[in-house]
């Protein structure tokens, strides 16, 4: 770690002069310093501790993965399952084109609506115009 760091895990006067206004402004910023001044060293090495077991875990994950190229060794399993993969595959396929096709449908279904909508809306405000044009004006006559 850098100790010529201005903020690093101990009683610098920059570290304490945050934790003084942190307690200031709002106490658990306060606090938070306070622990980070205490702790901050063993926070990292925790940290750093955690984070290589959790790489162990996933290395270990990647390596027992499924996976599709690898062969068990059994030429009748691995031609069964190379069928049914690309059943699977082409199964999916279809399900995308299908579902492509429903929205394209649902998509003109909606255009359509609020075609007809506009249409409606453009035809009352086409009679309002014409009635409002036709009829005398009613207004307020000052009594």
């Amino acid at each position: 770690m850098n100790q010529s760091a201005l903020l690093r895990p101990d009683w610098t006067p920059a570290t304490v002069a945050l934790m003084v206004l942190g307690f200031m402004v709002f106490w658990p910023l306060g606090l938070a310093m306070l622990a980070y001044i205490l702790f901050g060293e063993k926070f990292q090495n925790f940290k750093r501790q955690a984070n290589r077991k959790a790489d162990t875990a996933f290395a270990w994950c990647r390596t027992n993965s499924y996976s599709t190229s690898g062969s068990t060794g059994n030429v009748a399993f691995d031609d069964w399952r190379k069928a049914e993969l690309e059943r699977l595959d082409e199964e999916r396929r279809r399900l995308d084109e299908m579902r492509a096709e429903f929205d394209t449908y649902a998509r003109e279904l909606r255009r359509a609506k609020d075609q007809e909508e506009f249409d409606r809306f453009m035809r009352d405000r086409q009679q309002v115009k014409t009635a409002d044009q036709s009829g005398p004006t009613q207004g307020f006559t000052g009594n």
